[in-house]
């Protein structure tokens, strides 16, 4: 009985590892910077092997603004090194007496949705992932309006 136990056990762990390395995941965790209409820093960790939640804190109209985002990965252009993904999730910007022109009265904060679309690169010789996408915005709270200039290029330290 034993013995069938462990040969089971054995299988299970080869098989998990093989399907990880198949997987979309190009690491497990990264933290690192966003540059681009909001610079910032990023951190993204996998939850699965085609699935990432990334939290984004940015600076912008000399204010702060936090995003998180449920993400989807796949396989770009055949390769291992390569991943494009797609997602969404929600915002909240805080200004102080600085705050855009647009946001009148004492309204100081807005909350909104995110969408992300982005291509994803991991160097294989150090632990660097570096990306580049688009993360339209949508504000409904306080202020209503579709931001779609945020651009941007994130470099993260992989773990």
């Amino acid at each position: 009985m034993k013995t069938k136990f462990l040969f089971f056990a054995l299988v299970f762990a080869l098989v998990s590892t093989i399907s990880y390395r198949s997987s979309a995941q190009l690491y497990k965790s990264a933290l690192g910077l966003r540059l681009g209409a909001a610079n910032g820093i990023t951190f993204k960790t996998f939850v699965n092997k085609n699935a990432a939640f990334e939290a984004i804190g940015t600076f912008r109209y000399r204010g702060f603004g936090l995003t998180g985002l449920y993400e989807v990965h796949g396989r770009a252009f055949n390769s291992r090194d390569f991943n494009w993904f797609i997602g969404g999730g929600g915002h909240v910007y805080t200004w102080g007496d600085d705050r855009p022109s647009w946001l009148t009265g004492d309204k100081r904060t807005v909350l909104g949705l995110d969408g992300i679309l982005g291509l994803e690169g991991k160097v294989r010789t150090i632990p660097l992932a570096i990306s580049l996408d688009w993360k339209p915005t949508v504000n409904i709270i306080n202020y209503s309006g579709f931001w779609g200039d945020e651009f941007a290029l994130s470099f993260r330290y992989t773990f």
